[in-house]
């Protein structure tokens, strides 16, 4: 491809122009592939984009903070568990992951899914969820379907390390995978930064575009071939998500709600996590950082924290919803700015930092656009320990010291570094139904689904 007068034409009308400043220099490869990335801007997006830039940030009044309904999960609800094992069995629910970063913050070199947290094994994040949707299969006797979200950047490092891996177990025919779309990056006057000669700035739409994503690249409709009504939406970087619980289903499916969502008490006021609550009585995820000292320490009268709802990026999302969201041909979802110091270079080719923007969806915020939601609050020690950071709190280190006392607390030992493998167990109950047996393996105690 080249770069034809259409393609200057529709940059120059948009004010665009100055991205062909260093074609001239670049070879005839680069050059192709900087006219195809072109060609595939929406320049009308990026217009929409830049009049974002010129709302004042503040302009709108203090929004009106309250905590939404939360249903503890602990309490008992055999209809919504039946109505849950029945939607399942039926192969009514479809697995959505997550999975567009890379490990780099974890000084890991690959897709962050390939990371490996196995407490005794090298059991990678991707390994977990796998086992954890196949025993949800075999448990429920339905054909589980795997839709991958990745990214430009790990995509085809993904693919390859799920064909490495024989897909984990999973036939590859029940395995797909599609990308996030990415967007230019601006400068506060709203011009397209670039990376370099021939090269755009992108960066990813944010979580919430895999609700576009799954859209745009006809696994939606490959979902609805397969008489899939729900998709559960999990995020990579928790292996201790479960993604076909019964219970939420059921309460999903009972409450006809379009979106649900799964939620843990904080672990302190400070803890630096979302919680999910109405904005002028609209539910969303209210950011931490918008909640004054005053919102983040009010308790009830119980003691409990009335702002304690933490968002673990874990929904049940109808089909039939995604597709509203969609109907237009855009998501209909509010963008967020993210403003960054940006590498970019001048207009003689140098390389400078400006101030720039990133524009996201969240997923979350869908949850405004819904009918009708339910949040479930679950147990944080069985539900979530993610890797976000190399050291302290959410690292490596904490997440198998996580996976390891809820195998303790499944084959009831204390004391060992114990993993279980998602196939074999997930309770305790299941544990002692399956008659499975406990391998000593230098370091601790390993389950296996055949021991």
């Amino acid at each position: 491809m080249t770069f034809t007068d259409e393609l200057r034409a529709r940059f120059e009308d948009a004010g665009q122009g100055h991205v062909f400043a260093h074609v001239d220099s670049l070879e005839p490869e680069a050059a192709a592939r900087f006219a195809a990335e072109l060609a595939e801007v929406d320049l009308e997006l990026v217009g929409r984009l830049a009049a974002v830039l010129e709302v004042p940030d503040g302009a709108a009044a203090d929004p009106k903070l309250e905590p939404c309904t939360v249903i503890n999960g602990a309490e008992p609800a055999e209809e919504e568990w039946i109505a849950g094992m029945l939607s399942l069995a039926a192969g009514e629910v479809g697995f959505v992951l997550v999975a567009g970063g890379q490990g780099s913050r974890l000084g890991f070199d690959g897709p962050k899914g390939a990371f490996p947290v196995g407490p005794l094994t090298d059991r990678t994040l991707f390994d977990w969820h796998a086992g954890r949707i196949l025993a949800a299969g075999r448990r429920h006797g339905f054909r589980p379907t795997w839709a991958v979200m990745t990214s430009r950047t790990n995509d085809e490092a993904t693919r390859a390390f799920f064909a490495e891996n024989d897909h984990f177990g999973m036939p590859a025919e029940d395995v797909w995978f599609f990308s996030q779309d990415m967007l230019p990056a601006l400068d506060e006057d709203g011009r397209i930064l670039l990376s370099g000669p021939g090269e755009l700035f992108l960066a990813p739409n944010g979580h919430g575009g895999t609700l576009q994503a799954l859209s745009k690249s006809g696994v939606l409709g490959r979902f609805a071939e397969r008489g899939v009504k729900t998709l559960s939406y999990f995020q990579v970087d928790n292996p201790m998500a479960r993604p076909a619980d019964p219970l939420f289903v059921g309460h999903h499916v009972m409450n006809g709600s379009e979106m649900s969502s799964k939620v843990v008490p904080k672990r302190d006021p400070m803890e630096k996590v979302g919680v999910l609550g109405l904005v002028d009585g609209v539910l969303g995820c209210i950011e931490y950082s918008d909640l004054s000292e005053e919102l983040r320490e009010t308790r009830t009268a119980d003691g409990d924290l009335v702002f304690n709802a933490g968002n673990i990026a874990v929904h049940m999302i109808d089909c039939g919803f995604v597709e509203r969201l969609n109907a237009g041909g855009d998501l209909d979802l509010p963008w967020h700015v993210a403003r960054k110091r940006i590498s970019t270079i001048d207009d003689a080719g140098a390389p400078i930092q400006v101030d720039g923007v990133k524009f996201e969806t969240f997923v979350f915020d869908a949850l405004g656009r819904a009918k009708a939601t339910v949040t479930l609050e679950v147990d944080r020690a069985e539900e979530f320990s993610p890797v976000k950071n190399a050291e302290g709190a959410d690292s490596p280190a904490t997440c198998r010291a996580d996976l390891s006392r809820l195998g303790r607390s499944i084959i009831g030992r204390s004391g060992d570094t114990v993993e279980v493998d998602p196939r074999a167990a997930e309770t305790a109950d299941e544990f002692a139904e399956r008659g499975l047996s406990v391998i000593e393996r230098a370091g601790g105690l390993l389950v296996e689904p055949g021991a």
